[in-house]
């Protein structure tokens, strides 16, 4: 049997990106979590309506959850329920991953930030990262060095036109 051609036109995977994350952490190892959600939030990750800008991961009683992620309800929403759209989401990481991250953020002082909300086989997933922050200095060297990268392809790019 052939396999079926993929649609052109397909939507993204991608439900939301934490692009702050990138200029505020040098990010190391990165980590896929699930996430415990209620009916309402699915449809609004359906929908795009997730801010991952400032939330971030924590770790209680061997369990790892998401606070401060904004996931807003859809109008749409049914009038028995009362939504909450800050409320803390529980991450769904094996006993290995678990252990790894608390032990890079007790010793040797990480943070743990989302980077990425996507869809893999129709669960919304976190990817999830070891961060470490970055002075101002360091922040300062990273656009450098992306500049010159852009500026050096630009020069490439004009000198093999020629």
């Amino acid at each position: 049997m052939a396999k079926k051609p993929k649609k052109k036109g397909a939507p993204s995977s991608t439900i939301a990106l934490n692009k702050k994350s990138r200029h505020e952490y040098t990010l190391e190892d990165r980590f896929e979590a699930g996430l415990v959600l209620e009916g309402w939030e699915v449809k609004s990750l359906r929908a795009g309506q997730v801010v991952l800008q400032d939330s971030y991961i924590f770790l209680r009683d061997g369990e790892a959850w998401l606070y401060a992620c904004q996931i807003t309800p859809l109008q749409t929403a049914s009038t028995h329920i009362h939504p909450v759209p800050l409320r803390s989401r529980k991450l769904l990481l094996n006993k290995k991953e678990l252990a790894r991250l608390t032990s890079a953020v007790d010793r040797k002082g990480y943070t743990i930030v989302p980077t990425a909300m996507y869809w893999s086989k129709g669960n919304a997933k976190l990817e999830i990262a070891l961060a470490k922050g970055k002075q101002l200095h360091d922040k300062r060297a990273t656009e450098k060095s992306r500049d010159w990268s852009r500026d050096k392809q630009r020069i490439l790019k004009g000198a093999k036109r020629q």
